[in-house]
């Protein structure tokens, strides 16, 4: 400027809602991913058979054929992002084979596939998680490049307390619940752990599932970091292996939301969603039901996890047809893609991406 003072930071990083108008989103990588530890945090929402061939195949990198498939979809979701004026930004190439530790424990990596998970955005900071999965320790090292270039334009850059991951934290005789039997998490309170996409935001209110990688310890400690302005609601899950609320509650636009049938007593929701309209997800289409099951660490209900464009358009995938009949029938006008063969690698449209700009302001949306 003329008086020598430097022009104010503006800063790229804007994000307050699931549906604010899109403008600058996140996508992640398939380049090298590698199947996950075998240890018991990862293990713990599979049947025993899976997790011992999980135990056989941790740290080769996956078959070819299910890369090649996910990353041709995956390509054609960046164009399409791209068509509709979205800036879209990546994180690095990461050799996800190589072994890393710190003083108590060692491990390989597994992919950088779900930005949605190691890191969330509030307003215009972006908060890098305490991820309870040794294998993820250092994901967010894939995403330095991105952070760095957002904190030098102004954005706020923060991270939470580095877990120490110790067997203090897990419960070595965790076993699933049963059927009527109390929910019960492998995850103790022994330190504070979340993934972000255990969260959705709706401005001045988030929601929350506690699950087997968020802990209450971890709700807190983002509640004390967020402060008075913001309010922290937990959403009660039926869901006997819990990991990540976007297949089981999602925030669609105002006075909106998406639930679970399965996972959700609609009865039991937060009070402050009383005056909003609860809409049902549908059931699964049965033949791509049949094949989640086996391929998604997600569960069948990846129907649900999909990214609004705006208050109105909708990215689902075409495979659910179901859900996108559900959505024109809710008033919405849902963009048809291919992402199916994402969920091997952790999900689907919402899991692929962090919303890093909407155009919109903080609100309040509830009384």
């Amino acid at each position: 400027m003329a008086d020598g003072t430097a022009a104010p930071l503006v800063s790229p990083v804007g994000s307050h809602n699931e549906w604010d108008p899109l403008e600058e989103i996140v996508v992640g990588r398939l380049d090298n991913a590698t199947i996950p530890s075998d240890h018991p945090v990862v293990t713990c929402n599979i049947p025993p058979w899976a997790a011992r061939l999980q135990g056989l195949a941790a740290g080769f990198k996956y078959p070819r054929v299910l890369i090649e498939r996910a990353q041709e979809e995956l390509d054609r979701f960046v164009a399409l992002l791209e068509s509709l004026d979205v800036t879209v930004t990546r994180p690095d190439p990461v050799d996800h084979k190589r072994r890393f530790g710190t003083p108590d424990w060692s491990s390989r990596g597994f992919c950088n596939t779900c930005p949605r998970d190691s890191m969330l955005v509030i307003g215009d900071e972006i908060i890098e998680t305490p991820m309870a999965w040794p294998c993820r320790y250092f994901e967010t090292h894939s995403y330095r490049t991105v952070l760095k270039d957002y904190f030098r334009r102004g954005a706020r850059w923060t991270s939470a307390p580095k877990p120490q991951l110790t067997d203090e934290l897990f419960d070595g005789d965790f076993r699933i619940p049963g059927p009527g039997e109390p929910m019960r998490y492998i995850l103790t309170e022994f330190e504070p752990v979340f993934d972000a996409a255990d969260f959705v935001r709706a401005g001045r209110d988030l929601f929350v599932t506690r699950s087997n990688v968020t802990n209450a310890m971890g709700i807190e400690w983002l509640r004390r970091h967020l402060g008075p302005g913001y309010r922290i609601h937990e959403i009660e899950s039926r869901c006997r292996t819990p990991m990540h609320i976007d297949t089981t509650f999602m925030l669609l636009a105002p006075g909106k939301a998406l639930v679970n049938p399965d996972y959700v007593d609609v009865d039991r929701l937060p009070a402050v969603l009383d005056s909003w309209d609860i809409l049902v997800a549908p059931e699964p289409d049965p033949i791509r039901e049949s094949l989640l099951k086996v391929t998604s660490m997600c569960g069948k209900w990846l129907s649900m996890n999909i990214l609004m464009v705006d208050e109105k358009r909708v990215i689902a995938d075409r495979h659910h047809t179901g859900m996108l009949r559900a959505l024109e029938g809710w008033g919405f006008e849902p963009i048809p893609c291919d992402l199916l063969h994402y969920a091997p690698f952790g999900g689907s449209f919402h899991c692929a991406t962090l919303d890093v700009r909407r155009r919109g302001t903080l609100e309040s949306y509830f009384p």
